[in-house]
């Protein structure tokens, strides 16, 4: 896995990408070959309970639930962090989809980059994943309204479809370019005064 050695410029290309993703979403087309989703969850909990030793943390939400885990050496600064701290998550995905007319089914790849805060820096981190992958359409059955798509690894998979009218126009035989991306972002702040 490729890491970038500043988080900023890991937030900043996952940022991009589902900048992108949303611009090629809201972008009129001449016909509906294709759509894009998008949607992100932020969550913030404060640090209950730290073991500096055992790297052992336990998270507080705002509904009284609490998460402990153990973090992993890749953490860098975890002495920074004290019982009050202010822990915020984001996490993002984007799908986006494009029929074409024939092609075959490709893998066309995964590209992963993340990074971390700098030593001496605030606790901080970002990842991001996005794969691209063509499917074949093998078969279509407008009652259900469903679609069943061959993958380049000869998997097959039948989905049901949200939005019927998509399906005008859409053939056996038409392939169809998958993106997926996710992004997870993590920052410490420090307990605010009182």
């Amino acid at each position: 896995m490729k890491r970038f050695a500043n988080p900023v410029a890991a937030a900043c290309a996952a940022g991009t990408l589902s900048l992108a993703i949303v611009a090629y979403a809201e972008a009129p087309a001449a016909a509906p070959t294709g759509e894009g989703v998008v949607a992100k969850v932020e969550v913030t909990a404060k640090v209950a309970k730290i073991d500096h030793k055992t790297r052992e943390v336990t998270l507080k939400a705002d509904d009284g639930q609490e998460y402990s885990f153990v973090a992993s050496d890749e953490a860098r600064n975890l002495d920074q962090v004290q019982v009050g701290d202010l822990v915020t998550i984001t996490y993002a995905e984007a799908f986006v989809y494009e029929v074409q007319k024939g092609g075959q089914a490709a893998d066309q790849g995964t590209v992963v980059a993340g990074g971390r805060s700098a030593a001496g820096q605030r606790p901080a981190g970002a990842i991001a994943r996005e794969t691209k992958v063509t499917v074949l359409i093998t078969a279509i059955d407008p009652t259900v309204p469903s679609v069943t798509f061959k993958g380049p690894a000869g998997n097959t998979r039948t989905i049901k479809v949200m939005h019927p009218e998509k399906l005008e126009g859409v053939s056996v035989g038409d392939t169809v370019d998958i993106t997926y991306t996710e992004a997870l972002a993590i920052k410490v702040e420090e307990a605010p005064t009182k």
